[in-house]
């Protein structure tokens, strides 16, 4: 892979129902990562999709009356749809039931079966069809799947087994000497001990059902739909179809995913790939949940609130900025609607929308709604001084807190420098300035300061409220996508030409009431 590319995923999800919160957090905190990466000039792959085999999907299908290829068909789009309403700029969406994902499982599979990893047994246990796994006794409460509630099946079956239990050293390893190949540092824990315990062979093949992928060499069995699943991340950047497309992309530089689903992508997906010798992703992530009432997000448990129940009131950007800003990402969070309005309020009406007509009003009505030209160093003071610090400090940390995968402490970065801005106005106070036609000048540099800091806002905001800042940039003149736009070229200070013309309009982000929104 060229140093230029980086490479990020969601996990892909089950199409059981359509997307509610819990879904579409990672998606958009891995929306905002792209688009960051791409500010800086990275050329970015950014990859979702959809988990479409298996005995639950099945199952799903046949509730529905229908066949589980036609159900899929039917629901798939619900998520482009919901992808879509909050502007989430992914590269690829791949289906699993695409023939370029099951031709290159075959193949995955088959070369692990040529090189003897691949054997043939017999395996008697508890699936829970929730998190289509085997689980141990002690993993249940009181006989029930912590997760889904519900009792697993007991299943004894002749199996495929990968012979997972050989990488146990060589996890132990890769945990111990690359801190960031699990992150954060208590999930790499909690796998690194349990790996200690030792591992035991996977079984990867089904016979119950035969909704999945065939094993190429017995197709009365179907690949375990996890072993399936995890390979859609090689299988879109090209394994088994395009080599100098996979060479290109892979691996991964971040596995977006749910704590739930770690001991998958942290253990058996990277002894997969070491099996075959191929390059392991280089960073998993595993986010908290998002919890309603004290539970976990989910349709089986009627806490499945759909991203369109919040649009309707926030806009993709008050949705997306509440999500990326709220929750300490890797920990637990609690959504609210209470907590969601205050937010809202607080940060982007009051704070940033606020400072935006402000700004554009004063031009307006001071300097006939055109930007002044740039002022020269020796017409700057203290103030100014401290304004242009604190945009490079903010920046510079936002780009460390995105390198260590935290969207909230980037947010609070930039928002840093727009409570600056707003002090600036409070101290220099333009309106007394307008007052004395001496201060002419200086009322010139204070409104350019100000329009700059709202154009390096738009650049600085535009990965988590795209709509917003691109409307933002073209009120102050500035014409072209704000996508074409790179922190390089565009996020120096000075950067703003004099001689535009601004123009004012309808809040950026309406106030809402906490009791109606």
């Amino acid at each position: 892979m060229s140093d230029e590319t980086f490479y990020i995923t969601t996990p892909i999800y089950y199409i059981n129902d359509v997307p509610h919160l819990g879904n579409a957090y990672p998606t958009v905190v891995s929306d905002f990562i792209a688009r960051f990466r791409r500010l800086q000039g990275r050329r970015v792959f950014f990859l979702t999709g959809t988990d479409e085999h298996g005995v639950r999907i099945a199952r799903t299908a046949e509730s529905k009356g229908l066949a589980p290829r036609d159900w899929a068909d039917q629901i798939v789009p619900r998520w482009h749809d919901a992808w879509k309403a909050l502007d989430i700029s992914y590269d690829d969406f791949i289906r699993t039931t695409e023939q370029r994902h099951e031709g290159p499982v075959q193949q995955f599979v088959q070369a692990l079966y040529d090189k003897d990893e691949i054997y043939l047994g017999s395996y008697e246990g508890l699936y829970c069809v929730g998190c289509e796994a085997f689980k141990q006794p002690d993993e249940l409460v009181d006989g029930k799947c912590p997760l889904h509630g519900i009792e697993p099946e007991v299943v004894e079956e002749d199996n495929y087994f990968f012979r997972l239990s050989k990488y146990r050293d060589r996890l132990i390893e890769l945990y111990e000497t690359d801190e960031r190949f699990v992150m954060p540092e208590v999930r790499r824990n909690e796998v690194l001990g349990k790996v200690k315990q030792g591992l035991q062979d996977l079984s990867i093949s089904r016979v119950s059902f035969d909704w999945g992928i065939p094993i190429p060499w017995d197709p009365k069995h179907v690949i375990y739909v996890w072993v399936d699943a995890l390979q859609n991340y090689i299988t879109a950047a090209g394994y088994g179809s395009d080599d100098e497309r996979f060479n290109r992309v892979w691996p991964a530089d971040i596995h977006l995913i749910g704590k739930d689903i770690v001991w998958f992508h942290a253990v058996i997906w990277p002894a997969l790939l070491m099996a075959l010798d191929l390059p392991l992703p280089r960073t998993v992530f595993a986010h908290g949940f998002l919890l309603v009432g004290g539970e976990k997000m989910s349709k089986s448990r009627a806490t499945g609130i759909s991203p369109h129940d919040l649009i309707e009131t926030f806009g993709s950007d008050g949705y997306r900025y509440y999500f990326l800003r709220e929750v300490s990402f890797g920990q637990d969070g609690t959504f609210s609607w209470e907590s969601m309005v205050a937010r809202y309020n607080s940060d982007l009406a009051n704070d940033l929308g606020n400072l935006a007509a402000r700004v554009l009003t004063m031009i307006g009505r001071y300097l006939g709604g055109v930007i002044p030209q740039p002022p020269e160093a020796p017409e700057l003071t203290a103030a100014d001084d401290a304004l242009v610090a604190t945009f490079r400090d903010s920046v510079a940390d936002m780009g460390r807190a995105v390198d260590n995968i935290a969207p909230h402490e980037a947010l609070k970065a930039a928002w840093r420098f727009v409570r600056k801005a707003n002090a600036y106005v409070e101290e220099v106070t333009p309106w007394t300035l307008a007052k004395d036609d001496q201060q002419s000048r200086r009322l010139e540099v204070v409104l350019y300061n100000l329009a700059e800091s709202l154009r390096l806002i738009s650049l600085m905001v535009s990965a988590a409220t795209p709509r917003a800042a691109q409307e933002l940039w073209g009120r102050l003149g500035l014409e072209g996508p704000l996508e074409d736009t790179r922190l390089t070229a565009d996020g120096a200070w000075g950067g703003l030409s004099g001689g535009l013309r601004v123009r004012t309009g309808d809040p950026l982000w309406p106030r809402l009431d906490a009791a109606t929104g």
